[in-house]
């Protein structure tokens, strides 16, 4: 028995980035053997075990054969005769086929390292089309590694484009799909992932609501790029600047989608596009397996954007409203913060604005503070109850956010 560190760990290691956690193939032995050391199998679909002591994922080298669509379609062979060459050749990219022994040789079949070098990412082989996953997955790597500069080799590209075109994608169970997207909104680059996704026409399989933005043209007063879709993927872009928060992430992508619905006639003007946008949202949800909390976010950014944009000149007691409609009072910090971080992504994703400022978000955390110093004992006068009293609050908390915008 000879255990091998494969995939991320290897890459990322040769690469000179942190390792958050390492994997490790088997070869020459079977699942009797682990379980006899000790292991404890924890894979249904494949020979996956957890290690006795480290707990660390140890896999059975194995080739595995098409036998259906999507990406379960496979039956695979773990036996003792599969080779490390064997198991490397059926990963997804050259960069993730590399292993090292335990004496930290390094073993790369497939030319990976060169392709760490040179910033390709580029399929080990045809199998990759077995699994349509790893479209997304590559978008994902892509989106990853962008800050290094890596690109999608052509003919990976063109074999992606291909098996889109062979319907393949649609074979994705919604959680998968919804997995590896919260992953590319958590890269540094998300807006790389949707991005690789339209440009080999994947978009329009598993996002066909971002992918009909593009094109969409906005008015070039407020937008100069024009295009909605060019805005969105800008405004993804600086929320990766702004924040780590993949829920703000996914409500600045999804704040314009009810652009895409408005008549050509009506073009380049969207009026109603929010709630047009969260009619959509919530359809996006129902269809992926979206956190209830990211859709709640959302939902809030895409409705309300255009009125924090001009809060200078709204009424105090309409800014009480906005304030209560995100949660921005029930919850102070979580209602609002991440809010108002959408909401400023959403302003300067836009061509030759990016570095504007927006004091937009200081004005409504100082209407916020001046609304939470009053409560109920600050107006109660012992004759007050009920409506009368939830009334003289909102009257007092008005008055409060009146004082600050003079």
């Amino acid at each position: 028995m000879k255990v091998y560190e494969v995939g991320g760990a290897v890459r990322d290691a040769l690469l000179g980035l942190p390792c958050r956690e390492r994997d490790w193939v088997v070869v020459g032995s079977t699942a009797e053997d682990l379980l006899a050391l000790g292991y404890r199998q924890v894979g249904r679909d494949f020979p996956v075990f957890l290690h006795p002591q480290s707990r660390e994922e140890y896999a059975l080298a194995r080739t595995e054969r098409k036998v259906g669509r999507g990406h379960t379609g496979f039956s695979f062979d773990a036996s003792r005769a599969v080779t490390l060459e064997d198991d490397l050749r059926r990963r997804d990219l050259t960069i993730n086929a590399i292993a090292r022994d335990e004496h930290g040789n390094v073993i790369d079949p497939y030319g990976g390292r060169a392709d760490l070098d040179a910033r390709i990412l580029r399929h080990v082989s045809e199998a990759f089309r077995d699994d349509p996953l790893r479209v997304l997955r590559t978008a994902r790597f892509a989106a990853k590694l962008k800050a290094l500069g890596f690109r999608i080799a052509p003919e990976t590209n063109e074999l992606m484009r291909r098996m889109v075109g062979d319907g393949e994608l649609e074979t994705l169970v919604p959680d998968r799909v919804w997995q590896e997207t919260e992953k590319g909104l958590a890269t540094g680059r998300p807006d790389v992932y949707f991005e690789a996704l339209r440009d080999c026409g994947a978009l329009a399989s598993v996002f066909p609501e971002v992918d009909k933005l593009f094109g969409v043209p906005q008015p070039q007063r407020w937008h100069p790029e024009i295009d909605t879709g060019v805005h969105t993927m800008m405004a993804l872009k600086l929320s990766a600047d702004l924040t780590g928060s993949v829920a703000v992430r996914f409500a600045v992508l999804t704040h314009d989608l009810g652009k895409a619905e408005t008549p050509q006639v009506l073009w380049p003007r969207h009026h109603g596009h929010g709630e047009r946008s969260v009619t959509i949202l919530r359809r996006l949800s129902t269809r992926l397996p979206v956190p209830n909390r990211f859709q709640t976010l959302a939902e809030h950014v895409a409705r309300y954007h255009g009125l924090v944009h001009r809060v200078a000149e709204l009424r105090a007691g309409t800014i009480l409203d906005l304030l209560t409609a995100v949660d921005g009072l029930r919850q102070p910090v979580e209602g609002l913060e991440e809010f108002l971080l959408a909401c400023e992504a959403d302003a300067r994703g836009r061509a030759g604005l990016e570095s504007r400022s927006y004091p937009q978000a200081d004005l409504l955390r100082r209407a916020q503070h001046a609304a939470l110093q009053v409560n109920a004992a600050a107006v109660q006068n012992g004759a007050l109850e009920g409506e009368r009293l939830g009334e003289a609050i909102r009257q007092a908390r008005i008055a409060a956010i009146a004082r600050i915008m003079q």
